[in-house]
């Protein structure tokens, strides 16, 4: 649940970042937020889940 709440918060971040700099515009940004809600309520919606969960705990495990 963290790690999904803090991409959430990046993601927004970034897209009022992009919007605020004229890369995109509010409409497209809307359209690309409900798809990603639409997406995540599929049967994708686990899959994705589970790629970006794998994805993390590699990042994790990197030392520097």
């Amino acid at each position: 649940m963290a790690i999904s709440l803090s991409v959430v918060l990046l993601l927004l971040i970034v897209l009022v970042v992009m919007i605020r700099g004229g890369s995109i515009k509010a409409g497209p940004a809307v359209v690309a937020a409900l798809f990603g809600f639409f997406l995540a309520s599929s049967g994708l919606g686990p899959t994705i889940t589970r790629v970006l969960n794998d994805i993390a705990a590699a990042v994790s495990r990197i030392s520097f």
